[in-house]
């Protein structure tokens, strides 16, 4: 394909005996599939290679800083960004060369995008008045679509007589009134206030549970994408570094960017010094922990040691000691981050509960995690496993 060029794909016709077929295998398919796409801007492939299956009802996050790649991603199932290759399926039917209007998707955007001008009756209306729903029909599901983001009795309202969490909850009510197959949330949450961002999270997810819609969210916030997924897809320059659960993709990094990225791990460079009976590793600050492998390593092999700083104890009867100095403490309430000086020009990050008081900066301090509490990742970066 020369560059500059969109590829121009060109769907197979289905004959009519094939839509009963068609019907049926779309039953059982996937909410939405990206099979080896490409997005490319000329030269500059946004996207590259990327391959996803959603499974229906359920709560996907595109998580990854600036320019990534996550939001080309989702304009793209909304049919607002051309693929360059590959396909993008919807319910088991190929829609990358399907119009926008056909593609029956809510989209939420982080700016509302809502009609000033008109009322929130009309702005919820919207889609429904597009598709020639019924009038009786369209006042029914506004207000229902309205109980369900607790807004009732606001259909005479304008905009600008809202909160900004209110108009939050009015694009997505505008966004699911419709029972879209497929609901893109791009970054909804970023113009709001902490609270309100912590309440609207709520509200989304329950929202997503109840109707049961597949819900495709994108953020660069770490907190949302922990506690609001089913599954996360990490990000890094057009690909996808890592797919699992909350669970996995934080406490089992595939990679040093994911374990960088998501929770800001410690990063501890060593050499294996014992490959037999407890795997040992020499750190570059001089300490020695003793840590578990999936696999044997060779002796002298360079490892890295991931940490995350809710895994580092203050003191206790762990058996990894790192000896170290407070450098810097930061009060949180219940817990407290503490940057501290283990020797050799490294510092950990450790995140711990307060036992009386938080320490004070140039205090001696002995930190712990045990052998299982961290991951091993070999020379490129990539997870031993």
């Amino acid at each position: 394909m020369p560059d500059g060029q969109d590829a121009k794909i060109i769907p197979r016709p289905a004959s009519a005996g094939a839509e009963g077929a068609n019907a049926a295998a779309g039953a059982n398919s996937p909410a939405v599939e990206f099979r080896n796409i490409d997005i490319a801007y000329g030269k500059f492939v946004a996207v590259r290679d990327f391959s996803l299956s959603i499974a229906k009802g359920s709560f996907v996050t595109l998580l990854g800083p600036s320019g990534c790649g996550k939001t080309t991603i989702l304009r793209s199932i909304a049919g607002l960004v051309d693929i360059s290759a590959g396909q993008i399926m919807i319910g088991g039917r190929r829609v990358d060369d399907v119009p926008i209007y056909k593609r029956n998707i809510g989209l939420v955007f982080q700016s509302y995008a809502l009609f000033p001008h008109k009322s929130v009756f009309d702005n919820v209306a919207f889609g429904l008045k597009y598709r020639n729903v019924a009038k009786p029909e369209i006042r029914r599901k506004v207000g229902k679509a309205l109980d369900m983001v607790r807004l009732p009795g606001s259909e005479k309202k304008l905009p600008s007589q809202l909160s900004g969490g209110q108009q939050q909850r009015i694009a997505l009510a505008r966004a699911i009134v419709f029972e879209p197959q497929v609901l893109l949330l791009d970054e909804p949450l970023s113009a709001l206030d902490a609270n309100m961002r912590e309440e609207m999270r709520v509200e989304i997810k329950k929202i997503q549970k109840e109707t049961g819609i597949t819900a495709i969210f994108v953020t660069h916030d770490q907190e949302e994408a922990l506690s609001m997924s089913d599954r996360i897809v990490v990000m890094n320059a057009g690909s996808a570094e890592q797919i699992g659960t909350p669970e996995e993709v934080y406490e089992r990094p595939a990679t040093a960017f994911v374990a960088d990225f998501l929770g800001k791990a410690n990063m501890l460079a060593g050499t294996v010094s014992r490959p037999d009976g407890p795997t040992a590793v020499t750190l570059a600050s001089g300490q020695t922990v003793n840590v578990v492998s999936p696999k044997p390593l060779a002796q002298g092999s360079a490892v890295t040691v991931v940490v995350r700083p809710q895994k580092l104890s203050i003191g206790g009867k762990s058996a990894n000691r790192l000896p170290g100095r407070v450098v810097s403490a930061s009060y949180l309430g219940g817990s407290a981050i503490y940057e501290v000086d283990i020797g050799g020009k490294t510092t950990v990050r450790a995140n711990a509960p307060i036992d009386g008081r938080v320490l004070r900066e140039g205090e001696a301090i002995e930190l712990g995690f045990d052998p299982d509490g961290c991951v091993l990742l070999d020379a490129a970066g990539q997870r031993i496993s």
